[in-house]
């Protein structure tokens, strides 16, 4: 009787563990549901300062590198950075919705500050973000 009292807490603790808040695509508004995924600068289509960026599967002219970051539904995110060998380091980190159309960044290694991104548009696999350092 007793194993099976141990078995059943710790069967009901793992299911807790395993169990995940109400996800962040859940509750962004309709306009930015089509923000999970992987997006790189498209550099060359900036305007002022409104950065342009695209799904990671666009093809894109060539370019000396393409910084980014993945967007996940579970409030991971994931900034990429060219690397010293020319490829990409990712760093992790969280996103979460500070108004309708601002995401709040914050990376887990706090290597740079806080920011914002506010999101000027996204239609059509094209995200256009103003940042701005916190």
């Amino acid at each position: 009787m007793r194993l099976f009292t141990v078995l059943a807490t710790l069967s009901v603790l793992l299911l807790a563990a395993t169990c995940k808040p109400e996800s962040q695509s859940a509750r962004l508004p309709p306009n930015l549901k089509q923000l999970e995924g992987t997006w790189l600068h498209a550099h060359e289509e900036d305007q002022a300062d409104v950065l342009v960026y695209r799904p990671n599967t666009y093809a894109f002219p060539p370019s000396r590198g393409r910084t980014g970051f993945a967007f996940e539904r579970n409030g991971l995110f994931t900034q990429y950075d060219i690397a010293p060998t020319d490829g990409l380091e990712g760093h992790k980190g969280r996103w979460k919705m500070q108004n309708e159309h601002t995401l709040l960044i914050s990376l887990d290694d706090k290597q740079e500050p806080d920011y914002t991104l506010d999101v000027v548009s996204l239609e059509n696999n094209v995200l256009k973000v103003r940042r701005k350092d916190l």
